[in-house]
């Protein structure tokens, strides 16, 4: 029988939070993995621990130091006598991170996964392996993240544990969603769903459908999210889960928000009922639980003031979410740059450039520590466009232009490089530099051709006649 550890009464083994106290219960590394669940746009980059709410007590705690050294005298002890030591390091780990100390934690990971390959002890390198994948993904090391992932899961096929399986597809879901692999993303929670139901594993089945939502909405199918919100909605609610029903109106909001304008003001009741529902436990939760379950709601009730026109709320909101994210982030956090994304797009639409650029630099750099090159790339092409149409600085337009299509052509993104494209033979003809803008042109009415799009092909055909009818001379045939 497991006890909570602040009010001391029985939890069931998949709790998130004590139903006696509504205290968030720790994921201990000895006898569980964890398996998040992913709230961000797309790239929304951002996933959160359902089971991972660190109070600030606990990481404050002296009672963290006192069993570190207890466990450096029991290593000690083992390393004397030639025994295993691979349990003790374990636990060491799970301290370390619970501090948030990340090279400790991985050091401390792998020298217990050597010791339980040693021992062929199965179940418990599945552990380290999922682990290890964890803490890669939060740092940003996507590929690293992946293989452990990968490993854990070979090992699961052999000893047929099918809820580690689900728990460890899930992750694997999660990661290939922060690198925008939807296509990866979503079979992988396909087929953890697949495991649940053939398991009868409800409560798996519900986290994963969750998760499952992000990427429905990217691929616009409302239909099945609503479905699947629905029946979340309802089981949360009958299983009294604060937390899963506010992470399912968080779902809700975005929801409302992607179907459009009809849809804006439930989305902005959805986000509102959140906040509402954060506040009522606010006693009973540490402010980096609080944050992480704020900042989406911020965030999106600063874009419906945004679109709506109300630049001071929209700028309060915005504000809040920066803050929440900075709160609970410990270091740099992907959720960072979407927030600053947006921030530099509201500055934009004031007519504040310079603030723009600035943010738009900031997510930026967020961005690279993660190497999402997409982001860096659309970056770069906002900040062209506010030197090339309101602060008409052209030669900065054209370097960050340049950037950017360098970026985009590594991709193929081709709507972007027709858009570049024409962009530049604007400025260029602006300059009177009438070959250069010939030349863009002519690469953006072919990528504009590759795309099927008519309308745009057609409308630079008609700059490329232009030119050629004002400066024949000048241009080649």
């Amino acid at each position: 029988m497991k006890y909570c550890p602040f009010c001391k009464k029985p939890i069931e083994q998949y709790w998130t939070y004590c139903r006696n106290c509504n205290k968030p219960l720790i994921t201990n590394l000895d006898n569980e993995l964890n398996i998040r669940d992913s709230h961000d746009e797309a790239s929304f980059y951002t996933n959160d621990f359902e089971e991972d709410y660190y109070d600030i007590n606990i990481l404050d705690d002296e009672v963290v130091e006192r069993e570190l050294n207890e466990l450096e005298d029991q290593l000690a002890e083992c390393e004397r006598l030639g025994k295993n030591m691979g349990d003790l390091l374990l636990k060491k780990a799970s301290l370390f991170y619970k501090k948030r100390d990340f090279p400790n934690a991985l050091k401390n990971l792998e020298l217990a996964l050597e010791n339980f390959l040693d021992e062929k002890e199965f179940l418990n390198t599945v552990i380290c392996h999922n682990e290890l994948g964890l803490i890669h993904e939060e740092t940003g090391f996507f590929d690293q993240a992946i293989y452990h992932f990968d490993r854990a899961l070979i090992i699961l096929e052999d000893i047929e544990d099918n809820q580690k399986k689900v728990q460890v597809l899930n992750n694997l879901g999660n990661v290939y969603y922060l690198i925008n692999d939807l296509k990866s993303s979503y079979k992988y929670y396909q087929k953890a769903l697949i495991l649940t139901e053939k398991e009868n594993l409800e409560l798996d089945a519900i986290k994963t459908s969750s998760n499952l939502v992000e990427i429905l909405i990217s691929l616009k199918d409302y239909d099945r999210v609503t479905k699947i919100l629905k029946n979340n909605l309802e089981f949360f609610t009958k299983t009294n889960d604060v937390y899963g029903v506010i992470q399912t109106r968080i779902k809700y909001g975005k929801l409302y928000y992607y179907l459009g304008d009809e849809y804006y003001d439930q989305s902005y009741q959805s986000f509102t009922k959140v906040l509402e529902l954060v506040d009522t436990i606010k006693n009973q939760i540490s402010i980096f639980i609080k944050k992480k379950l704020e900042w989406e709601s911020f965030l999106y009730l600063g874009k419906l003031h945004l679109l709506w026109d109300n630049d001071s709320e929209a700028e309060h909101y915005l504000l809040n979410s920066l803050e929440a994210i900075r709160t609970f982030g410990i270091r740099e956090n992907i959720k960072e740059g979407v927030v600053l994304k947006t921030i530099a797009k509201f500055y934009s639409l004031k007519g504040e450039d310079n603030k723009a650029i600035d943010y738009y630099s900031y997510s930026t750099e967020i961005y690279q520590k993660f190497g999402d090159k997409l982001k860096i790339a659309e970056m770069k092409f906002e900040v062209a466009k506010i030197f090339q149409n309101y602060i008409q600085n052209e030669q900065k337009a054209i370097q960050y232009y340049v950037e950017a299509l360098e970026i985009f052509e590594s991709l193929n993104n081709l709507e972007k490089l027709a858009e570049i494209r024409n962009n530049l033979g604007d400025i260029y003809v602006s300059k009177e530099l009438f070959d250069l803008a010939l030349n863009n042109f002519i690469m953006a009415k072919k990528f504009y051709a590759e795309l099927e799009d008519e309308y745009n092909k057609n409308l630079i055909l008609g700059k490329i006649n232009s030119l050629k009818e004002t400066e024949p001379n000048s241009l080649s045939p």
